[in-house]
């Protein structure tokens, strides 16, 4: 996601570079991530850095 700052990824686009290609893409593993990053990253700040772009996926904003 840092190297692709401001660009929206899928969940399927970060499923295929994480794992290899015989892995469940319907398993909510990434969500699941994204979660604990969430909470390491912007738990108790106001600018939050990690958000959903409804249909789309994730986006990290700096």
């Amino acid at each position: 996601m840092a190297i692709n700052k401001n660009k929206a990824l899928s969940r399927t686009s970060l499923t295929e570079h994480l794992y290899d290609h015989d892995f469940d893409l319907d398993s909510n593993v990434i969500d699941v991530f994204i979660n604990r990053l969430r909470n390491k990253i912007d738990r108790g700040f106001d600018k939050k850095l990690i958000h959903t772009v409804r249909g789309a996926g994730y986006i990290l904003k700096g």
